[in-house]
């Protein structure tokens, strides 16, 4: 069983006790802000499990969080499940049962927790299936990310693969279409490509975007284009602005092909 971690942050805060909450086991709130509206329903729902409730001074909270960014809460709690290649293929069964278009978010080497959160609050908005992220070379996720997260940590399915091109080959052979994004010769402009059916987007690191192996199985690459880069000023985004761009354009796509 995974060791308990002090996560901190209204709304992840809330999303654990709400989604999960047999696997809290102390809550910490901040002396004085027991009655704000942020934070009475937290301790309302920690009293609803029995979990104990504690007042502490903020900086016994910065120092149990590791941070000075708790927003007066702090959970213990266990970490979220990670799933595996079986429960990956197991959304995309229910998801054809449902008849609901697939739309996978596949992250290659995303190592900072700040960006995985980031990435895995924009996939809940977007209406994305699941977050698929090889098992090494990524964050996991941690305190820091499900605070950046804000809630969506706890929302949204997080697939952790032991081989990333080997889960996209059968990824393919399930019949899900594969784009990679990256600045290459043969990628297309990202608007140009149709992104309403069964599809998986890859996003890779900042630095060194997706490795060449996880290029190799992409159907297609794909590029944002930006007229900054035009004048030699901006060559990439931060991974998660990216992935917010190209997951709103695969929303607006397929919002329109449901009309």
């Amino acid at each position: 069983m995974a060791k308990a971690q002090h996560f901190y942050g209204i709304h992840a805060v809330q999303a654990i006790l709400s989604e999960r909450g047999t696997d809290a086991s102390a809550l910490w709130v901040q002396d004085g802000r027991q009655n704000d509206a942020s934070v009475a329903p937290i301790i309302a729902l920690a009293d609803m499990y029995g979990i104990s409730v504690q007042i502490a001074g903020k900086d016994a909270l910065t120092k149990l969080a590791d941070s000075p960014q708790h927003q007066g809460v702090v959970l213990q709690a266990r970490p979220k499940p990670v799933g595996d290649d079986a429960d990956l293929a197991a959304l995309l069964q229910d998801a054809r049962a449902r008849q609901t278009p697939i739309l996978l978010l596949l992250l290659d080497q995303i190592t900072d927790p700040n960006n995985l959160g980031a990435c895995l609050r924009t996939a809940v908005a977007m209406g994305v299936t699941a977050v698929v992220v090889p098992k090494h070379h990524t964050s996991s996720l941690t305190p820091a990310a499900a605070k950046i997260a804000v809630g969506a940590a706890d929302l949204m399915p997080l697939i952790q693969v032991t081989n990333l091109a080997r889960a996209m080959d059968n990824l393919k052979q399930d019949g899900v279409f594969v784009y990679g994004t990256a600045l290459d010769d043969t990628a297309k402009p990202l608007a140009a490509c149709d992104l309403t059916g069964d599809v998986a987007l890859v996003m890779g690191s900042e630095g060194e975007g997706i490795r060449r192996l996880t290029a190799e199985r992409c159907d297609q690459l794909v590029y944002i284009p930006m007229v900054g880069s035009a004048h030699g000023s901006i060559q990439s985004l931060n991974v998660s602005v990216a992935t917010g761009m190209v997951l709103y354009e695969a929303c607006r796509q397929r919002l329109a092909a449901a009309i």
